[in-house]
């Protein structure tokens, strides 16, 4: 997706966060959002996410920098700016003996030009739960009426927090057509989730916070260029890793064996790939189990934190999950 770089609604400069006891969570943030463009915010443990959209919601003072959304400060002028932005929390907090219907009026009795009632509902798969008390729901059932309730005041800027946590694979797919089919239409989502493929799928832009900065930024494919390609195959019988042409010629930056399983590593993917077949093509042999791939947004986060880790002389990645369902802990 293009934006308009002159065109931002959402513009964080220098952005800092301080707790009592002087803990900065937040340590000089920059980034911006263009409208129409759906810009994720990621984060290693203790990263500062939380933080920094609080800040960006209005719902707390910046202890310095400044936070700009539709042109005004959140916090000071929330006025200006609530009325034109939709907010899913990571909890609701609704009054459970209510049903989804009465929740969603009373939301709606808040809010400047709400959308009907059925529509909202419809929006997110809810119409046939209407007189439901809201106890009774299942947990992916409540986050979707956190998101009717978000998208109630038709928000040109929707503030997403973790909107697919609890639901099934089906009502993950559909809130992603959903927030596609929003920004499409022109609103600006800022999104945070533990789910790494939900980012690199929807997002046009991310950023990855890590200990109150911003350690990478870019589109998904920017982003996950940061860390090596892999190629991996079986050398076929009667030849050796030294067989192969020069590595380094390859582009190839590093390696390993496990038997005769070989796995290259390399920011020249291309460069590799054609090396190693014009090779295989012309001795003659099969590379069995060839399996050539880009570095996947989960291999970039986890980069960065065992970057993190190593700096901290501890060897880990700093209590990042991220193996199990490309999910991690933020």
């Amino acid at each position: 997706m293009t934006t308009n770089r002159h065109d931002d609604v959402i513009e964080v400069t220098d952005l800092r966060r301080v707790y009592g006891g002087g803990f900065e969570a937040v340590r000089g943030v920059t980034f911006s959002v263009g409208r129409g463009e759906l810009f994720a915010l990621l984060g290693t443990n203790g990263a500062g996410k939380t933080s920094t959209v609080e800040l960006l919601e209005g719902l707390a003072p910046p202890a310095d920098g400044q936070v700009r959304v539709l042109g005004h400060d959140p916090y000071r002028e929330r006025a200006a700016v609530r009325p034109r932005i939709g907010v899913m929390l990571q909890e609701g907090g609704f009054p459970s003996e209510l049903t989804v219907a009465e929740t969603v009026r009373m939301w709606a009795g808040c809010t400047s030009g709400a959308r009907p009632q059925n529509e909202a509902l419809e929006m997110v798969g809810l119409a046939r739960r209407s007189g439901v008390r809201v106890k009774q729901l299942s947990g992916g059932e409540k986050r979707r009426l956190d998101l009717a309730l978000a998208l109630l005041g038709r928000p040109e800027v929707l503030f997403l927090d973790e909107p697919t946590t609890g639901l099934d694979a089906e009502g993950r797919q559909d809130t992603w057509q959903l927030v596609r089919a929003l920004r499409d239409e022109g609103t600006t989502v800022l999104l945070t989730t533990h789910y790494l493929e939900e980012a690199e799928d929807l997002a046009d832009r991310l950023a990855i916070l890590h200990e109150g900065r911003i350690a990478v930024s870019g589109t998904p494919a920017e982003v996950t260029a940061t860390q090596p390609s892999r190629i991996s195959f079986e050398l076929p019988e009667g030849y050796f890793l030294g067989d192969l042409p020069p590595l380094a010629e390859l582009g190839v930056t590093g390696h390993e064996t496990a038997g005769r399983t070989v796995r290259l590593r390399t920011h020249a993917l291309q460069r590799a790939a054609t090396g190693l077949l014009v090779w295989a093509e012309r001795a003659g042999v099969e590379l069995r189990g060839l399996d050539v791939r880009s570095a996947s947004l989960e291999e970039a986060f986890l980069g960065i934190a065992r970057e993190a880790g190593a700096q901290r002389g501890d060897g880990d990645a700093g209590g990042v999950a991220g193996a199990k369902d490309k999910e991690t802990v933020a």
